[in-house]
């Protein structure tokens, strides 16, 4: 990529999104209200939306090209993990969800191993965009995410490497898929199995069991962005099959500002802490809900 065209495209969204399609930059306007409540009833309905072809094909040339280079910079790991990202708890059966294991191996490039001066981290901070976004999910404001390592990450998966049944940390997640795989790779999810007031577990560990009655499975393409409520939505990506590694872009924003991931969770997906994270150990953290991570 030429530097001088990476700085004329991410002065402005013009050229990297299809904005005659999607007028994120005029979300007052009548084709943006109407982007807006199009997207709002479709995350209304299962909680999330997707909205094809975002990124136009000369742009996602340099957006694969970017996250290509970036891959090598993932922290990969390999574990066995809960849907919650905890210990076990032997109080319980071995069929309930927090005893549910599964193995858990991809790789995620870190936010502060992606400088201001890449595309994604530009559309990342992009003040319209962030402006879309806050709408689509119904806030006014939303911010970026204070932690320096899972604000704007990569995540990229090889050949075998899955995500298994989890949820997010933040109540939603805007992602966008640069690159798929030759095969798998499949985002499936159940809606809202979960909400602020109860895990849900019974549901839960229907799924688990291979209950598909309430999944929805996506066959997102490169070019494709989704916005997704994972907090409250159980989902997985399904192993990746081939040579090809899958490439997605995840631009994490909260609703109130300052929002900082545990410290034991950044250790395990990026394989370290941040010193603001070494602090909260000290300090201790609170959620403004009861849920599990």
């Amino acid at each position: 990529m030429q530097a001088t065209a990476d700085v004329q495209t991410t002065n402005t969204l013009d050229g990297l999104i299809d904005l005659t399609r999607y007028p994120v930059d005029d979300v007052d306007g009548e084709a943006g209200r109407a982007l807006i409540a199009q997207c709002r009833r479709q995350l209304d309905e299962d909680g999330c939306v997707v909205l094809k072809n975002f990124v136009p094909k000369k742009a996602l040339a340099r957006l694969e090209a970017e996250t290509e280079r970036l891959s090598p910079e993932a922290h990969y790991n390999q574990i066995e993990t809960n849907p919650y990202n905890s210990a076990g708890d032997p109080e319980k059966p071995l069929s309930h969800p927090v005893n549910r294991f599964d193995d858990r191996t991809n790789g995620f490039v870190a936010g502060d191993r992606i400088d201001g001066d890449t595309i994604i981290r530009q559309v990342y901070e992009h003040p319209d965009f962030q402006r879309f976004i806050g709408a689509v999910v119904g806030m006014e404001e939303i911010h970026q995410y204070a932690d320096p390592l899972a604000d704007l990450v990569v995540n990229v998966l090889r050949e075998g490497c899955q995500h298994p049944w989890h949820y997010d940390t933040n109540e939603f997640i805007v992602t966008m898929m640069t690159r798929q795989s030759h095969g798998g790779g499949r985002f499936e999810y159940a809606s809202g199995i979960r909400s602020p007031e109860g895990e849900n577990f019974a549901e839960v560990e229907k799924v688990i069991d291979g209950d598909r009655t309430r999944l929805k499975s996506l066959d997102l393409q490169p070019g494709d962005l989704q916005v997704f409520f994972g907090r409250y939505s159980l989902h997985r990506v399904t192993p990746v099959e081939g040579d090809k590694e899958r490439h997605t872009v995840i631009f994490a924003y909260a609703k109130e500002p300052g929002f900082i991931g545990r410290p034991e969770r950044a250790q395990r997906i990026f394989g370290r802490m941040a010193p603001v994270h070494e602090r909260l150990l000290e300090e201790g953290m609170d959620r403004s809900d009861s849920l599990a991570d």
